[in-house]
């Protein structure tokens, strides 16, 4: 298990470098002129074209496209995200600003997720077939089914409008503010990225000890009379565990696109 998460953290290295190189092309081949944007955008008649050029100039957009992926590459690993086109601050700054209520919401959601939805999903593969199992799917569906965006909404309307026991929108830190009101901002936000990790999780675990339980030492370990909790945990779980990392690893790579909207919707600062 060590060397496989080793490996599969080593692999992410080249991945990144991929995907940084696709990134930066399709940045570029996107039509527009970064110059024009910090010009005026659709007002750019107004602007000279030494004007222009010294804006590309100050952006460094004049220079070859191997030498802007370089210093954009390297800045990356300095630190360096540049300046934001329409603030002028340094992009690190503005990224920092939100990155509490991110991370967060992030970090809250997925453990949450992982401590429903594996046992949940243990015990539907345990009791398969059974009512357990056919409700754990039907939740199963409709986590997959259901759009993030319009969960959120549903829950402001009951939660905040009609019932008025959580606040509609907003942040607060665990680290500044009163602990009781930061449970409350967090709670409706967290509810609504769990509910599909907690769906995906629960059917990806399922599927793992439904194949695990099915095995020749599964039925060894009843055979000798052991406790049903241990044949679960210790020889069920541990080796159905390779697929549910896999699952997680994709949970957390998603975790921020998921974020970004709920943030939208609630009205969160994050780094969206």
């Amino acid at each position: 298990m060590r060397q496989y998460i080793i490996k599969r953290i080593l692999l992410t290295f080249p991945v990144l470098f991929i995907v940084s190189l696709f990134t930066f092309a399709i940045l570029h081949l996107a039509p527009g002129d970064p110059a024009a944007v910090l010009l005026g955008g659709e007002y750019i008649g107004f602007a000279s074209i030494e004007d222009i050029e010294q804006a590309r100039i100050a952006l460094g957009v004049d220079k070859p496209l191997i030498t802007q992926y370089w210093e954009w590459i390297s800045g990356l690993f300095h630190g360096d995200f540049g300046n934001s086109l329409f603030t002028g601050k340094s992009v690190i700054k503005l990224i920092s600003y939100g990155v509490e209520a991110s991370v967060t919401l992030m970090i809250t959601s997925i453990f949450i997720s992982l401590g429903l939805g594996i046992p949940l999903g243990v015990l539907a593969g345990w009791k398969m077939n059974s009512y357990i199992d056919r409700s754990a799917m039907i939740f199963s569906v409709f986590g997959f089914c259901i759009p993030s965006f319009w969960l959120a909404s549903g829950f402001i309307y009951i939660f905040c409008i009609k019932l008025g026991w959580f606040p509609v929108f907003g942040f607060r830190s665990f680290i500044s503010d009163d602990i009781d009101d930061f449970l409350l901002h967090i709670t409706l936000p967290t509810i609504t990225l769990t509910f599909g990790y907690i769906a995906l999780i629960t059917r990806m675990t399922r599927s793992s000890m439904i194949e695990v339980l099915s095995e020749d030492y599964i039925r060894t370990a009843r055979s000798k009379g052991l406790n049903e909790i241990i044949i679960l945990i210790r020889h069920g779980l541990k080796n159905a565990s390779m697929p549910i990392v896999t699952i997680v690893g994709f949970i957390f790579a998603t975790a921020f696109t998921g974020t970004i909207i709920v943030e939208q919707v609630f009205a969160i600062q994050g780094m969206s």
